[in-house]
C-alpha cells in the first residue's frame, strides 16, 4: 500500500521551497501516482525534477514499488485552486456556474474565496433607442462555480 502521507507531505514541502505549489495528487491503477504542480512563473523540468526526487526519498519504492509522474498543470486545465485565479489576473477566463450560466470575461480580482470578472453585457439605457456594450463586474464564490478555464488565443 501507499505510504500517501508521505508522499504527499514529501510533495508539499518540496513545492514549498521552490514557490511552487501542489494542485493534486492521484493515485492510478497500476501503481501510478501522479503529482501535479504549479507555480505563478510556471513549472520547469528542474522543478519536476526536485520534487520527483523528494517523493521518491520519501516514500520509499522498496516497500511498496509505484511508477511516479511530477508533471505541471496544464494552461487549458481548469482552475482547481484559488491560487489559478490570483496567479491569473488579467487573463481571459470562461466560467460555467452552478446554474449553468456561461460567463465570458476578465478576471480582474481574487481572494481565498470569491473572484470578479468584467462581463461585456448589452445594456439599454433610459432614454436611449439601442443597447450599449458595457463591462460589468460579476463576483462568484468558487463553490458557486462548476469551473473555470483560460481562454486561449493565439
Amino acid at each position: 500500500m501507499f505510504n500517501k502521507q508521505a508522499i504527499e507531505q514529501a510533495a508539499r514541502s518540496a513545492t514549498a521551497e521552490r514557490s511552487l505549489v501542489v494542485v493534486e495528487v492521484n493515485y492510478l491503477p497500476d501503481d501510478v501516482v501522479e503529482v501535479l504542480i504549479d507555480g505563478m512563473d510556471g513549472v520547469t523540468i528542474d522543478d519536476c525534477v526536485a520534487v520527483n526526487d523528494a517523493v521518491l526519498a520519501a516514500a520509499d519504492r522498496d516497500e511498496h514499488d509505484y511508477e511516479l509522474t511530477v508533471a505541471g498543470y496544464g494552461i487549458s486545465d481548469p482552475f482547481k485552486l484559488p491560487f489559478h485565479y490570483i496567479k491569473n489576473i488579467g487573463g481571459e477566463v470562461e466560467t460555467l456556474t452552478a446554474d449553468g450560466r456561461k460567463l465570458r470575461g476578465k478576471l480582474v480580482a481574487a481572494t481565498e474565496t470569491e473572484f470578479t470578472l468584467e462581463v461585456l453585457t448589452r445594456v439599454k439605457h433610459e432614454g436611449s433607442k439601442r443597447p450599449v456594450s458595457e463591462s460589468v463586474p460579476v463576483t462568484l464564490a468558487y463553490d458557486s462555480v462548476k469551473y473555470t478555464k483560460n481562454i486561449i488565443t493565439i
